[in-house]
């Protein structure tokens, strides 16, 4: 975690109570939006579950063109 200085006119302007409530606000921001942050692992696993279901698509894209070519007549 980082350190955070206020200047002493923005101290003076807040308060004691005022800056150290801004420092609280700056800290649990800066926290939060690290939890958002995705892992190499979350991205592998996307990944491989993407590829998984594109495959699963493509097979079954396949068996509904040979079911049209057999409905149609094209294929017996």
């Amino acid at each position: 975690m980082s350190v955070i200085t206020i200047p002493e006119v923005l101290r003076k302007k807040l308060g004691d109570d005022g800056a150290e409530a801004l420092v609280r606000i700056i800290n649990d921001s800066d926290s939060n939006s690290r939890k958002d942050l995705a892992t190499k692992a979350v991205l592998e696993s996307a990944k491989s579950d993407i590829i998984k279901w594109v495959a699963a698509m493509l097979v079954a894209q396949a068996a509904v063109i040979a079911g049209m070519f057999r409905l149609f007549g094209v294929l017996k």
